[in-house]
């Protein structure tokens, strides 16, 4: 089957790309709002982009009016990445709904926010990687009802618990991170194989 993008919805074309693009990690983006308000939500549109800074991307999917994480952000100029582990996804899943942006869903989830050493967004106490990051650029790639933006942090801490890492490796197995599918489904990352990469 050959699919111009051009000739199906939007719609369509999201649920190949997200159907396609799998496993896709999750950035547990944490902000705070000027008056203060915590904000918890996750986003499968993530990514790692350099090593040299260190900087990371996701992207929110455009809203209107947009959603509270991208509103925090623009307003504060800094956020913190969490990575998810099985054993608190649900929580995560939790803080997938859409609500007023007077809600925190720390309280919601019953997460634990934890202070950060650079920028004011709190941490995932729970989460065993938390990336404090300092906003670089907002690129605004589409206003459509599918479209998105796409949000580039440097990171200017790493908060890594001590249980998973040996000498600046992080353990996938302590780490038990999960990544997105489709629809309703999540991945593991127990299920690994190792190739050499050719000299």
């Amino acid at each position: 089957m050959i699919i111009d993008p051009t000739t199906v919805s939007a719609n369509v074309n999201y649920r190949i790309l997200v159907s396609s693009v799998v496993p896709r990690p999750i950035a547990f983006v944490s902000t705070v709002s000027p008056e203060g308000v915590y904000n918890l939500a996750p986003f499968s549109f993530f990514n790692v982009v350099c090593g040299d800074p260190p900087v990371v991307c996701f992207s929110p999917i455009w809203r209107n009016p947009p959603k509270d994480t991208i509103v925090n952000i623009r307003a504060t100029g800094e956020f913190v990445v969490n990575i998810v582990s099985e054993e608190f996804a649900e929580k995560m899943n939790v803080c997938s709904g859409e609500y007023p942006s007077s809600v925190d869903e720390f309280k919601l989830s019953g997460l634990t926010p934890a202070p950060s050493e650079v920028v004011r967004a709190p941490r995932v106490q729970e989460s065993h990687v938390n990336m404090e990051c300092r906003l670089l650029q907002i690129v605004e790639v589409s206003a459509r009802p599918m479209g998105g933006s796409l949000v580039l942090g440097e990171v200017v801490r790493f908060h890594v618990d001590d249980a998973v890492i040996s000498d600046f490796r992080i353990d996938a197995d302590k780490l038990a991170a999960v990544g997105r599918m489709s629809g309703y489904d999540y991945a593991r990352t127990r299920d690994r194989f190792s190739l050499v990469r050719p000299a």
